[in-house]
C-alpha cells in the first residue's frame, strides 16, 4: 500500500475504473481480484490471530470484492463465513462471477443473520461500496446496525457502508470501521463530514491503475503530507538574523482580551519568526509581556500608532481578541489599506462579514464553520454539510487563501474560479478548545513572515499546527489547551 495525496470524487473513480477496463484492456474481474488480494494482505497483517472471518456481501461490485476475498481467505487457511445481504439472483456481471467461483470452491452464501456475526473474530464490510446516494434502504440499514452492534473489529472495503463517497455524509447509520481499504484512488467522502470518523485508518490500493493526465481526472483535492515540511522549512543560513527571519505585527488584544494576542504572538515566535510585535490596548501590556518578554508590545490608542509598525512589517495578522468596537473597526480599515500580506481571523472575520468584499492580494482568512457561515450569509449546518463547496465559495468571494477550520481543515488557494483544495487529516478532537485558532493564526503568519507564498504558509501552517496538536495529545485529548500545542511547535518546524 502506498500513500498517495490525490483525492477524487466517486464519479471520477468510476471513470478511472472504466478507463482501465476499456482503454487499457484490464478485465474488471482482474481488478476485483486485485482488490481482494490487497484487502486480504491488510487483514492478515492487521489481525494475524484472526481465524474466523465473517464477510457481509451486498449485491454490487463491493459484494463481489467480498466474495473473492472470502474465497482467497479460505484458500489461505481461514474460516470464511459469507453472509449474503442480497439474494444470489440479484448479482450480475463480475459480482455474479465472484459469487459463482466462491460457491464452486465449496463455499456457501448464508442469508444474513445478525447472530451469525457473534462467532467471528473479524467482520469484513462488503455491503454497499461507493454507489450509495441518499439514505440506505431499510434492509441495508438493518445490516449496518447489526454490524456495529456485533462489537467486532471491522474492515470495510472501499468505503464504510452508509457513508456517502463524495460528502462523507451519514444518513441514520453507517458502519464504523477500524480500517478501510479503498481501491483505485482515495474518495473525498473518506475525509469529509462524518466519513473520517467511520472510516478509521484509511489505506489505499490503486490496483495498478494510473490516472491519465486529462482534465477530467484532475484531483478534487489533495491531502497535505508531512513530506512537504522539509522542502518548505529549509535549514537556515549561519549569517541569518532576526530581520531576515521575518518581521511580524499582530493586531488584536481589545479590552480584557490579552490571552488571544499572547497565544498568537508566542506561536509565531515558536515557528521561527524573527521579530514579533503585538498591538492592543494599553491595559493588556503587562499580561502579555510578563510571561513572554520576547514579544514587543505596542499600546494602541489610535490608528496613527500603527502606521510606522505596519510599514516596517513583512506580514500582518489581525483579529485575535480584537473585538468589534469602533476602535477595532478603525484598526481593521487600516489593515485593509496597509498593502502588507495579512492573516485575518476571529473578530477580523466578523468585521469582514459586516462589509464583505474582495480582499487585497496576499491575504489569508481562517474561519471556523460559524465564521464561514457569517461570511457566506448562511448557517453553520449548511457549511458543514458541504465543506468543500464552502471553502471554494469563500475563496472565490473574498479572493483570499481560505483556511476552513474543523475536522479535516481545508485550504483553498490558486485561481478563484478553479481553486486548488488541500485537506489536513491530522489533528484531534482535543484541539476543540479556546485559543487554538489564535495559535493557528500565529503559526501561519509566522511562517509567512519567513518568506514563501501565502498559500504555502497556510498549507504548512495548518499541518504543523495539527501535528503539534497530535504530539500534545499523547498524554490524552481531554484537558488539552492551546498552550500545550505551542510547546510542541518547535519540534515540527525543525524537520
Amino acid at each position: 500500500m502506498n500513500r498517495p495525496t490525490a483525492i477524487y470524487s466517486a464519479a471520477q473513480v468510476r471513470a478511472l475504473d472504466a478507463w482501465e477496463i476499456e482503454k487499457r484492456r484490464v478485465p474488471g474481474f482482474t481488478l476485483m481480484t486485485r482488490a481482494a488480494e490487497g484487502a486480504l494482505k491488510v487483514l492478515r497483517g492487521r489481525w494475524p490471530q484472526a481465524k474466523r472471518v465473517a464477510v457481509v456481501c451486498g449485491a454490487g461490485n463491493n459484494g463481489g470484492d467480498g466474495y473473492v476475498l472470502a474465497r482467497l481467505a479460505r484458500a489461505a487457511g481461514l474460516d470464511a463465513l459469507v453472509l449474503a445481504a442480497a439474494p444470489p439472483d440479484k448479482l450480475d456481471g463480475d459480482a455474479r462471477r465472484a459469487q459463482e467461483e466462491w460457491l464452486a470452491t465449496g463455499g456457501s452464501a448464508h442469508p444474513f443473520a445478525a447472530d451469525a456475526l457473534s462467532g467471528s473474530d473479524l467482520i469484513v464490510d462488503a455491503l454497499l461500496g461507493i454507489g450509495l446516494d441518499g439514505p440506505p434502504r431499510p434492509d441495508a440499514l438493518a445490516v449496518i446496525r447489526a454490524i456495529n452492534a456485533a462489537k467486532r473489529p471491522v474492515m470495510s472495503l472501499d468505503i464504510p457502508s452508509g457513508v456517502n463517497a463524495d460528502s462523507g455524509a451519514v444518513h441514520e447509520a453507517a458502519v464504523r470501521a477500524e480500517i478501510t481499504v479503498t481501491f483505485v484512488a482515495l474518495k473525498s467522502g473518506l475525509f469529509l463530514g462524518a466519513g473520517a470518523e467511520h472510516a478509521g485508518v484509511v489505506l489505499v490500493d490503486d490496483l495498478g491503475v494510473v490516472a491519465p493526465m486529462l482534465p477530467k481526472f484532475t484531483p478534487l483535492m489533495r491531502r497535505i503530507d508531512e513530506s512537504e515540511l522539509a522542502a518548505s522549512l529549509p535549514r537556515r543560513a549561519r549569517e541569518s538574523h532576526k530581520g531576515s527571519n521575518g518581521r511580524l505585527l499582530i493586531v488584536g488584544g481589545g479590552p480584557g482580551m490579552p490571552g488571544a494576542l499572547r497565544l498568537a504572538g508566542e506561536a509565531a515566535l515558536r515557528v521561527g519568526a524573527g521579530l514579533v510585535r503585538v498591538a492592543g490596548v494599553a491595559e493588556n501590556l503587562v499580561a502579555v509581556t510578563a510571561t513572554r518578554p520576547e514579544l514587543i508590545y505596542l499600546p494602541v490608542s489610535s490608528v496613527t500608532n500603527l502606521e510606522e509598525p505596519m510599514r516596517a512589517a513583512d506580514v500582518l495578522a489581525i483579529g485575535p481578541g480584537l473585538g468589534t468596537s469602533d476602535w477595532a473597526q478603525r484598526l481593521w480599515s487600516t489593515a485593509l489599506s496597509a498593502g502588507v500580506p495579512t492573516v485575518a481571523d476571529a473578530d477580523a472575520l466578523n468585521l469582514l462579514a459586516l462589509s464583505p468584499g474582495k480582499l487585497p492580494t496576499g491575504w489569508v482568512i481562517t474561519p471556523h464553520p460559524g465564521e464561514a457561515a457569517r461570511l457566506l450569509g448562511t448557517d453553520t449546518a449548511a457549511v458543514q454539510g458541504d465543506r468543500l463547496g464552502a471553502a471554494r465559495e469563500l475563496h472565490s468571494r473574498y479572493g483570499a487563501v481560505t483556511v476552513l477550520k474543523g475536522a479535516g481543515t481545508l485550504v483553498a488557494s490558486g485561481a478563484p474560479g478553479a481553486p486548488e483544495i488541500a485537506i489536513c487529516e491530522r489533528g484531534n478532537p482535543g484541539m476543540a478548545t479556546a485559543g487554538m485558532g489564535d495559535v493557528l493564526t500565529g503559526v501561519i503568519a509566522g511562517l509567512r513572515a519567513q518568506g514563501g507564498e501565502s498559500a504555502q504558509a497556510a498549507r504548512i501552517g495548518v499541518l504543523v499546527h495539527a501535528l503539534a496538536g497530535d504530539s500534545a495529545a499523547r498524554g490524552g485529548q481531554r484537558g488539552l489547551v492551546a498552550s500545550d500545542v505551542i510547546g510542541e511547535l518547535r519540534g515540527w518546524v525543525n524537520p
